[in-house]
């Protein structure tokens, strides 16, 4: 079983060999080592996408706006992952952004991951019947198997999830009520063990 460390030199070196520089190489290493930490078929998705990219075209989308529509070209995922990245706190703004056909994007995943750590909030990501979660950089949830993501999203959303606790207000009050039991009342012997106590000014 290949190391993460192997997984993301030599996605590193990989990325490089195809033309893209040493800075988004190291992104896309980076990436692929959480896509496979994740489970996620990180390396097989980057081999397809490196094999198409050398016959095909694909657009890059370096200003992100609410609404992003290509031309006929397909967006590059790790361009868009560098610019949603580089631009996520200009973007958590919109309440929504939308693209339209982005190539592999489960190689865009990670970049929105790692975005979600930055911001301190989960986003949701969507495209046709597909949705995945991602969750502070700590798990990606997803409705589909992990095996069965498809190399192009045509209609897709970004949305940014509000910091909301998972529970009601009286069902905290109960269970902090609860915690009041461990509470020790304050008594002579503590006051007279707490931190200063029988200490002798000298000054």
């Amino acid at each position: 079983m290949k190391s993460l460390s192997e997984i993301e030199t030599i996605s590193k070196r990989a990325s490089r060999a195809v033309g893209f520089s040493w800075g988004i190489s190291e992104e896309v290493g980076r990436n692929m080592k959480l896509l496979e930490l994740f489970s996620l078929k990180g390396i097989k998705h980057l081999n397809e996408y490196f094999k198409q990219r050398s016959n095909e075209k694909f657009e890059n989308l370096n200003l992100i706006s609410e609404n992003n529509k290509s031309s006929k070209l397909p967006y590059c995922p790790i361009i868009l992952g560098v610019s949603f990245l580089d631009q996520i706190k200009t973007l958590e703004k919109f309440n929504k952004i939308k693209f339209y056909n982005i190539a592999f994007p489960l190689l865009f995943l990670p970049f929105l991951s790692r975005s979600s750590e930055i911001i301190g909030k989960k986003i949701n990501f969507k495209f046709d019947d597909k949705e995945f979660v991602l969750n502070h950089n700590v798990n990606i949830l997803s409705n589909l198997p992990m095996d069965d993501c498809p190399i192009t999203a045509q209609n897709s959303e970004i949305i940014f999830i509000a910091n909301e606790d998972n529970f009601t207000n009286q069902e905290w009050k109960n269970l902090y009520k609860l915690s009041e039991n461990t509470f020790v009342d304050e008594t002579d012997s503590l006051k007279k063990g707490a931190a200063g106590a029988g200490l002798t000014d000298n000054d």
